[in-house]
């Protein structure tokens, strides 16, 4: 194995996922095709990603209602996404002016900057410059 290519994010729209992946992170909208579920109804494949590479993000819009229900909490509330940042200070404030929810002030570590984030559906994530 070279690397990890994709994850999954389960979201309730596509655009409105898409929307919020380029405006509020700054990530490239990779791929949107349409594609099939199993049973044969349609859906889209839509992969965003960070500029510059890294792992990407299949957008994956929830399927039934067992799938629905773990839209927002797909780590059982743990900080499951980990958005490294080579300007922390310019990130931070492009993303605050983008109107994203951060649970705290960026705070330094032994690891490096850092400060929880909630993306649009609630999961959490870090905004992490390494020391």
């Amino acid at each position: 194995m070279s690397h990890l290519a994709l994850i999954t994010l389960v979201i309730d729209d596509y655009d409105r996922a898409i929307d919020w992946f380029r405006r509020a992170l700054n990530f490239d909208l990779v791929e949107d095709s349409p594609s099939l579920t199993d049973d044969g109804r349609p859906k889209r494949w839509v992969v965003v990603a960070p500029k510059g590479g890294g792992c990407a993000i299949l957008l994956a819009r929830a399927n039934g209602e067992r799938q629905q229900g773990f839209i927002g909490n797909q780590t059982g509330g743990r900080v499951g996404f980990f958005l490294h940042s080579d300007d922390y200070d310019a990130d931070h404030a492009r993303m605050l002016a983008e109107g994203v929810h951060f649970e705290e002030t960026p705070r330094e570590t032994e690891y490096g900057r850092v400060a929880k984030f909630r993306d649009l559906w609630g999961n959490r994530w870090d905004l992490w410059q390494r020391k």
